[in-house]
């Protein structure tokens, strides 16, 4: 299903006051038993209920903050340089997608939000030995040992609805023996290091970098808004991630399969 544009009146409301409950009816049977099952199923008091409407209901606009976020350098030079099979879970719409085609010989983007997928389908039309499929942390759809290399960017958190310990388990499932899992711009490495995964930070000062400085305040106002009189009195389009309060897209952790 394509999301329908929203109307401009929407465009500057924040993420905690964006969707209602009756925005919920968006959701799969499938994405409902992992969302919902919660005792807060309301997107203006739970914050991840919030971003999964985002994805479904506003892929667009997902895209706009995501093309802001670039990731440090270092960890693309640090990735190893080929590989035949990649698979990426919770791929969105390509943040790290599009780097991984030139380490493979074989990719699997596994995405569970159909909206996000159709864009990322759109942008690897021409790109041949990729598959984009549908699936959850919890339930790769995949077999025992397809790649030498797992990643995730971002999404993997200790939360069951976006992973926990079953997602990650599953991750190290479909790595090969010898293989890699790999974590990019993790949450919580603290729970990755309860799982044996080591932690690296690529050092280097790193800011939001938008398309302008009306688009950084309008952004921030929807995601940021704890920092929009600060990105109003800079006056531009760059914002350093501690005026944000978030950690930078500096870091990863990995875990090599025994």
């Amino acid at each position: 299903m394509m999301a329908e544009a929203v109307p401009q009146a929407l465009s500057a409301i924040p993420l905690m006051e964006r969707y209602s409950t009756a925005d919920l009816r968006v959701f799969s049977a499938e994405e409902s038993a992992r969302f919902l099952d919660r005792t807060i199923a309301d997107p203006q008091r739970d914050a991840t209920v919030a971003w999964e409407l985002l994805y479904r209901l506003e892929p667009e606009l997902y895209e706009r903050l995501v093309a802001a976020e670039h990731l440090h350098p270092g960890i693309l030079e640090w990735l190893p340089p080929h590989v035949p099979r990649i698979i990426e879970v919770g791929a969105g719409t390509g943040r790290l997608t599009l780097e991984l085609v030139g380490h493979c010989d074989q990719l699997t983007a596994v995405e569970p939000a159909a909206p996000l997928r159709e864009r990322l389908r759109a942008k690897l039309a021409s790109v041949p030995n990729i598959r984009i499929i549908s699936g959850f942390f919890d339930a790769v759809p995949l077999a025992d040992q397809s790649a030498e290399l797992v990643v995730a960017c971002s999404a993997l958190t200790p939360e069951p609805a976006h992973g926990g310990d079953r997602g990650l388990a599953e991750m190290e499932r479909v790595c090969t023996a010898g293989g890699m899992v790999v974590i990019v711009w993790p949450n919580h490495p603290e729970w990755l290091a309860r799982h044996g995964y080591r932690y690296l930070s690529f050092p280097g000062p790193m800011t939001m970098d938008f398309a302008s400085p009306a688009e950084a305040v309008q952004l921030a106002t929807i995601f940021y808004p704890h920092a929009v009189a600060e990105i109003k009195a800079r006056g531009l389009r760059q914002v350093p991630y501690d005026v944000l309060g978030v950690n930078p897209p500096c870091d990863l952790a990995y875990r090599s399969i025994p």
